[in-house]
Order: structure tokens, then C-alpha cells, then sequence
């Protein structure tokens, strides 16, 4: 794990600071900050930093939302300008406060992001929008060029972990995603009691619904609030775990304890 610092890292700090900006990097936690805002890359957090839902493993706020920044799209578009970014990713909180959970909005922040940067690429990373096909087609119309979805953990611990979501709906909408020709991620943490049998099984359920992008990472506890950490995985295991999804047909993989959802997603594009 990289040191928070640097002048790479200085610079984008700013920026998200200067521009109002709320990031996952911060938000959750993340342990790979300082490698990735050194390389010049962020993920940005669109609709606020407080979200509706209160899953157990999540570093993120839960609350009230406040309404969504009318002017949150060009703001981000510009800072992605100003970072000459060539490959950014957008996540968001759940929005379950809003009708179509936020997906109209994702929407307009995509094509103002294209509009404003045409050579960029763009990885958009999903809440689950209730499983509705139509506010996930409004991501899928906006063109993003990696639609991710994360499955988060196997299907017996789902239920205790994730509030509102629920396994099958996270395999559909990676389904539908992948059915309409869509480059599809997911990411699974590992460490919260599951079995290896488990991880496999969510490995082949993953393949089946058309995921070609998997990430694995250790789950850590961002808080004493938030679920226990029940094993610390080694890397000879991520290792067995990372040759078991490249054997299933994943066409990327990136697993090892400090690996999160958006690490290295400028390499993905080029598993489409």
C-alpha cells in the first residue's frame, strides 16, 4: 500500500476539495488511495456522500440524502479535464429517496463527462436501482465503456451483510447488463466466514450471468461498528482463488488482499 502523499496525490486532493467533490477513495475507506491519486486516477462518488442503506461492511454514511447538485455533472466533468484523465470511474451511493434511484441523473453525469472529455473512457460502478430494467438501461444508453456491479459476497452471508440488496438481483442486472453487449465487472469481498466452495460458486454464478471482469479483496473493518473480519486470507489463497476465475472464463482478474472494485480499472477496458 502506496503513502497517502505525494504531488500527484496533493493535486487531486485539492481538486476534490476546491471542487466540491466527494470521492469513494475517502468515503470508504480505501486502503490503495495513495497508489491510485498518485497515478493520476480517482473514483468519484456522484449524488452526496450519505446513503439510504446501512450495509455492514460499507465505510459510507448512512442518513437523509440531501437533493441531487443540479450542478454536480459539469463540476465533475471539468475536474476530470483539469486531471487529464483518460480513464475515470463513477460510483454512487444508493439512492433510495429518488424514484428511479438516481439512474436519470447517472445519465446526464456520463454524457456530460463524454461531452466535456470525448477521449476519455468511462467506467460506471452501480447501485443495484431496485433491479428495474428500465433505470439500468438508462446507465446502459449513456454509454459508458465498463458497466460494474459488485456481487460484494456469497450468496448464504448476503442477507447479513447487505441491507436491502439481494444476491439474485445483483446476478440479474449483471445478466441484463451482459445481454445487451455491455462489458460487465463485479467484485466480491472475502474474509467474512464464507467457504471456498462458496467463493467458487459465486465465481461460476458470476460467469453464467455474463461477468467478464472479477475483482477480489480482502474485507477489512472499517469501523467497530461494522461486520468482523472472521479470517485474514493469504495470498497463496488469493492466489489458488485468482487461477480458479481465470480457468472459469473471466477475461480479468485482479485478486489480492488490498485489491478493491476500481483498482487498476484502466486495465479493463481492454477485456471487452
Amino acid at each position: 500500500m502506496q503513502r497517502a502523499s505525494g504531488e500527484n496525490y496533493s493535486r487531486i486532493k485539492h481538486l476534490v476539495e476546491n471542487y466540491h467533490l466527494h470521492t469513494i477513495c475517502i468515503s470508504g475507506n480505501c486502503p490503495n488511495i495513495g497508489e491510485c491519486w498518485n497515478a493520476g486516477t480517482a473514483t468519484f462518488m456522484i449524488l452526496g456522500d450519505i446513503c439510504t442503506r446501512s450495509c455492514k461492511f460499507c465505510a459510507v454514511k448512512t442518513g437523509k440524502p440531501f437533493p441531487p447538485d443540479p450542478d454536480e455533472p459539469l463540476r465533475l466533468a471539468e475536474s476530470v479535464k483539469i486531471l487529464k484523465l483518460k480513464h475515470c470511474v463513477i460510483t454512487s451511493v444508493d439512492r433510495d429517496d429518488l424514484s428511479d434511484g438516481g439512474a436519470g441523473f447517472w445519465s446526464e453525469v456520463i454524457s456530460t463527462i463524454k461531452r466535456v472529455n470525448p477521449a476519455l473512457t468511462i467506467e460506471s460502478l452501480i447501485p443495484d436501482f431496485d433491479g428495474k430494467p428500465e433505470n439500468i438501461q438508462k446507465i446502459i444508453d449513456a454509454g459508458p465503456d465498463v458497466i460494474s456491479h459488485n456481487i460484494e459476497t456469497v450468496r448464504r452471508l448476503t442477507p447479513m451483510i447487505r441491507t436491502k440488496a439481494k444476491y439474485e438481483r445483483s446476478l440479474d442486472i449483471i445478466k441484463y447488463i451482459s445481454g445487451k453487449g455491455k462489458i460487465v465487472k463485479s467484485g466480491l469481498m472475502i474474509g467474512l466466514g464464507e467457504s471456498d466452495n462458496e467463493v467458487l460458486e459465486t465465481m461460476d454464478d458470476l460467469v453464467l450471468a455474463g461477468c467478464k471482469i472479477l475483482t477480489i479483496g480482502q474485507y477489512l473493518k472499517p469501523s467497530p461498528e461494522h461486520m468482523e473480519v472472521v479470517e485474514y486470507v493469504t495470498p497463496e489463497k488469493f492466489e489458488k482463488y485468482r487461477q480458479s476465475a481465470i480457468t472459469r472464463g473471466f477475461k480479468f482478474v485482479e485478486c489480492n488482499p488490498l485489491v478493491r472494485s476500481s483498482f487498476h480499472a484502466e486495465k479493463h477496458i481492454a477485456a471487452g
